[in-house]
């Protein structure tokens, strides 16, 4: 697959550039080896594919199962290192994948809203992703995605030309806490994932997006 990824990306990423306008910016702060977990927002069935592009190393990533049975998109996912994840209910067999891939110090990118914003604005976060950063002591790269929503909105069928910008954030370190009881393992995660959605919101474009405290998004989370 990395030489199928590497005859490809400079033809994805040529016709990114002409329809999407994209560009990127501090991408050297994706850790060069090692776990980590990569924590997009999300708007787009493109927002995968847009990340992995600049990305030198492997990268794996959790994906919605659906968008897998879409000729051309969900062939190209699994090129670039998608599996498919169930959204309804608890999908034991995509969170063993995820835990193997950190495990022999894998890239992993997870959506932390665990599916596509319906607006503009960044949805509450799942506190999955945080759960296994604190189980491996992974680090996670905050991403935002800019221009996705005005280019491919729900419901609309195909993407617009438009303007796509992803910020790669620098690395927040995770201090790993296999031993911790439940309860203490699902506070953390809340204020984890409450510091990485403040990062990713405060560079997104978006008018109606707020920072918002851990306490307040702790009582907003899903578990």
């Amino acid at each position: 697959m990395r030489v199928v990824i590497t005859i490809l990306r400079p033809f994805v990423w040529a016709a990114c550039r002409l329809l999407f306008r994209i560009e990127f910016k501090g991408v050297d702060n994706i850790p060069l080896a090692g776990a980590c977990v990569i924590t997009p927002n999300h708007f787009t069935y493109a927002d995968p594919i847009w990340i992995t592009i600049p990305i030198r190393r492997r990268v794996y990533y959790m994906a919605w199962d659906k968008p897998f049975r879409i000729p051309v998109l969900g062939p190209m996912m699994r090129i670039f290192g998608a599996f498919p994840v169930k959204l309804e209910g608890t999908d034991a067999s995509a969170q063993r994948a995820a835990v193997d891939l950190l495990n022999d110090g894998k890239a992993l990118i997870v959506f932390p809203e665990g599916g596509r914003s319906l607006s503009d604005a960044i949805m509450p976060f799942k506190l999955g992703a945080f759960r296994l950063a604190l189980a491996h002591g992974a680090p996670i790269v905050p991403v935002t995605i800019n221009g996705g929503y005005e280019i491919w909105p729900v419901g609309r069928l195909f993407p617009r030309p438009g303007k796509v910008r992803i910020t790669f954030h620098p690395a927040v370190s995770v201090e790993q806490v296999p031993d911790a009881s439940r309860l203490e393992l699902k506070h953390r995660a809340r204020a984890l994932a409450a510091e990485v959605r403040n990062v990713i919101a405060g560079a997104l474009d978006s008018p109606v997006t707020r920072v918002e405290s851990a306490s307040t998004l702790a009582d907003r989370a899903s578990e």
